[in-house]
């Protein structure tokens, strides 16, 4: 991965290789960014630029031994940590126990979300966390010396989804680090992260990209005219897994969409019988996936609240959104936008706490018929 696959992030890029020419590697680091912001891209980019051994114009040569296999993500001093799930009769997964299908969707993918990490390990309903068991992994990794490069990389993706034990174990590590030993960790919500941990990381802030790094992205991934890129670019708000997503139809988006409208239509004709059936059929899906799920509802009540003040330049929705609101929008209003915005945001965090789905479904049921009639 170099910083020229990456576009944008010319500030961001240009700090991380001052850093390297003036000798002020850091020993970890906290790259803290919005989904979508290519972090995870940029702590690959500097992991291999700091280990190449020929850089060039501020970037990795691409041609030495180090360069090489990381292009692969096979280089033997880049350690990975990432969440993972417990599938079959293996309790105790760790991070290499899926690495194979973690370099997989970095090579392919380059951006992607935890829900699409998930789905790709076909898990079901199981969420993903750092299980306690990681800590030892790490342990055991960073002991070694380095193999060829100049410094063992160990990069952790999510550490907000780490175990608490393993929360405290990486803060013994992080006081006391292996020589020659850079940590960086990748998370979209830093302040879920032990404050202790952030407190010994250099904080490094990944804007959001512009629409115009957005739209040179899709444009070069898919076939599509530069008018329709600026236009997907402006409905991610900064989000590049959003913008691909949505410029490849996603049937994540498609399903999100589909079942937000049946919620909202049989809310308002109080089909409960209905509706109770379709929360059995939704508590059946992976908890990554009902998260992403309520994320999207909470993003359309909005857009609808603000479609219907007509409020058109700071709205950000598809075209085929946008056919269903323009006559949704009246019931997202002064009277219930709040309220409903809230319970959502409640059904979200119940299933972070592991709740039990159907109930969480189901009450969210309830309060949606009462609100949605509240014209």
């Amino acid at each position: 991965m170099f910083f020229r696959d990456i576009k944008g992030h010319s500030q961001v890029k240009q700090s991380l290789v001052n850093m390297l020419a003036e000798n002020r590697v850091s020993h970890a680091y906290m790259f803290a960014g919005s989904q979508g912001s290519g972090k995870l891209a940029l702590a690959i980019a500097f992991a291999q630029y700091i280990n190449c051994t020929s850089p060039i114009d501020g970037d990795s040569c691409g041609k030495c031994s180090s360069c090489k296999k990381y292009s692969k993500l096979v280089h033997p001093d880049l350690h990975f940590v990432f969440p993972v799930v417990k599938i079959g009769s293996d309790n105790k997964p760790v991070s290499d126990t899926y690495i194979k299908e973690w370099r997989d969707i970095i090579l392919q993918e380059r951006f992607f979300s935890i829900n699409q990490w998930i789905t790709s390990l076909d898990a079901g309903k199981k969420q993903a966390l750092i299980y306690t068991q990681e800590s030892n992994e790490i342990i055991k990794k960073l002991s070694l010396k380095t193999f060829e490069g100049k410094y063992k990389v160990m990069i952790i993706w999510l550490p907000e989804k780490m175990h608490l034990t393993a929360s405290n174990r990486l803060l013994k590590i992080l006081e006391e680090p292996p020589t020659s030993t850079v940590f960086i960790l990748v998370s979209d919500k830093p302040d879920d992260v032990i404050s202790t941990i952030i407190s010994r990381t250099q904080q490094i802030k990944i804007p959001s990209f512009t629409d115009e790094d957005i739209a040179h992205i899709i444009t070069e991934q898919n076939n599509i005219s530069s008018n329709e890129a600026q236009g997907f670019a402006r409905l991610a708000k900064g989000n590049v897994v959003a913008a691909l997503e949505i410029v490849e139809g996603s049937e994540d988006l498609d399903f999100f969409f589909e079942n937000f409208v049946f919620m909202m239509r049989n809310a308002y004709t109080r089909n409960l019988q209905g509706l109770i059936a379709w929360g059995d059929d939704m508590s059946r899906l992976s908890r990554e996936k009902q998260k992403s799920f309520f994320d999207y509802c909470l993003r359309l009540v909005r857009e609808n609240y603000i479609l219907n003040l007509k409020e058109s330049e700071i709205n950000y929705m598809t075209p085929r959104e946008m056919e269903f609101s323009a006559k949704f929008s009246p019931f997202i209003n002064d009277r219930n936008v709040h309220e409903m915005a809230e319970e959502l945001s409640l059904a979200h965090s119940h299933i972070v706490q592991n709740g039990s789905s159907r109930i969480i479904f189901m009450d969210l049921i309830l309060k949606i018929i009462i609100l949605i009639k509240n014209r």
